[in-house]
């Protein structure tokens, strides 16, 4: 598992620092105005939430090659963005980047639930991606200030430069993960035949109904049954927690542009400590809550300081204030998506709702990022007294959310319990009993 850990964070680094570092001298290069930019980002959204499921489906399938391949072509479409020399140009590239993102982020969750057990998976998940993406915020924009004093490269300049070297090292390590991207516990090349089998036995003891790592069919019964209502509350938690953090992009800079007047490396400069604190707590919540075995509460504890956060953002415009609200709204949207994304994956089951469900709650997640997009606008800046007050609304209605999905789990566990669920075994065959998964009378679910 050690050797597996080493592999994945690379991996989620590369793809989201990119969206840290997109656009510096972009939208006048390319004659956008008004919303022209809020547009692209919605066409590239709306092809991200689309490819998402069918993604992980395909991958399902044929493994982590696929994986590979949409990282590859994440680069490549990188790489082409330095071309592009039209708006129009700019959104059918924004569309090809929509198609290759769409399934990565989901399909490395569901390529962790392969290898690690149910109550282990919230941790992996917080390390991976409670601390790459801020990681990714805290130094993506000045891994771009950086390229952009790189010598021109032909007719490559400015932004053009950053995004063709980005694409360059992506596609490479992409072509890479062709390699060191494990498939399966079963068959993966990482682990000798012995290590094979206690992989695989740890994932068995996990189960409810052992399936000796077969993996069911997919049918369309088993896609409609990832609907179950904890998905659903737990998908809505997390597009309340990307208009978070989405915002929180758009609503820092200009903090700090209040603070005084800084160059684009000493504004830069400014914005890396939250990301960092927000790193640190996102590893330590993580695996707090995969000591305590709990993930109800400790969501709750983070959404509340978001809600503190925001409220103090609305309620002064004192600059170094409102810099300190964004430690807190970082700090609880940070750790937020991937406990809300282990919490789903950790009552998912069997292994074609896994794959949905890994995809479904950051895929419509992305959901959160348009509402961001198009709330926090230029002509509510510099107070963005709309946005805010709208994740301080969202920020509550996740801690209603958390604790209802809480209070539901309990209750049917406690049915299964008292054997209210046993019926679901009667005049099942062998076969529809393995696909039960969440429904099976045996399954516990995780609060």
């Amino acid at each position: 598992m050690q050797r597996l850990q080493g592999r994945l964070p690379a991996c989620i680094f590369y793809l989201t620092s990119e969206r840290f570092s997109n656009g510096i001298g972009i939208e006048e290069d390319l004659g956008m105005a008004g919303f022209d930019y809020n547009i692209a980002l919605t066409v590239f959204y709306i092809f991200y939430i689309a490819v998402d499921i069918p993604s992980n489906l395909v991958l399902k399938r044929f493994g982590s090659p696929w994986l590979a391949a949409l990282i590859t072509l994440f680069g490549v479409v990188s790489i082409s963005t330095a071309f592009v020399k039209s708006y129009a140009g700019f959104i059918v590239n924004r569309v090809f980047l929509g198609l290759a993102e769409g399934g990565t982020l989901s399909g490395l969750t569901y390529l962790l639930s392969r290898f690690y057990r149910r109550r282990e998976l919230v941790f992996r998940i917080g390390v991976f991606f409670g601390a790459s993406t801020p990681i990714a915020g805290a130094f993506g924009g000045l891994l771009a200030s950086g390229l952009l004093s790189v010598p021109d490269i032909g007719s490559v300049k400015s932004w053009r430069k950053i995004f063709l070297i980005e694409g360059i090292i992506t596609t490479g390590f992409g072509l890479l993960c062709f390699l060191i991207l494990p498939n399966d516990p079963g068959d993966t090349r990482l682990l000798n035949a012995k290590e094979r089998a206690m992989a695989l036995a740890r994932i068995e003891a996990d189960q409810v109904v052992k399936t000796y790592n077969h993996r069911e069919k997919t049918t369309l019964k088993l896609i409609l049954r990832s609907l179950s209502l904890p998905t659903i509350l737990l998908t809505t938690c997390y597009i309340m927690l990307n208009i978070s953090f989405q915002g929180l992009s758009l609503f820092m800079p200009t903090v700090i542009s209040t603070l005084g007047n800084f160059t684009v490396i000493q504004a830069q400069l400014r914005t890396v400590p939250p990301y960092v604190v927000a790193t640190v707590w996102s590893v330590t919540v993580c695996y707090f809550s995969y000591r305590i075995r709990q993930r109800a509460a400790v969501t709750l504890f983070c959404a509340l300081l978001m809600v503190v956060g925001y409220a103090i953002s609305i309620g002064t415009r004192n600059s170094q204030a409102r810099y300190a609200t964004c430690f807190l709204s970082l700090a609880g949207a940070s750790p937020g998506g991937p406990l809300v994304l282990a919490w789903a994956t950790d009552n998912a089951s069997p292994d074609t709702v896994r794959a949905v469900t890994t995809a479904m709650v950051p895929g419509l997640g992305a959901l959160g990022s348009v509402i961001a997009v198009w709330t926090y606008l230029p002509t509510d800046a510099p107070d963005y007294h709309n946005g805010n007050s709208l994740n301080l609304s969202t920020s509550c209605g996740i801690c209603v959310l958390v604790a209802l999905c809480y209070i539901y789990l309990r209750l049917e566990n406690a049915k299964r319990d008292r054997g209210e669920r046993d019926y679901r075994l009667q005049g099942k065959s062998p076969t529809e009993i393995e696909q039960l998964g969440y429904l099976h009378p045996e399954f516990r679910y995780q609060t």
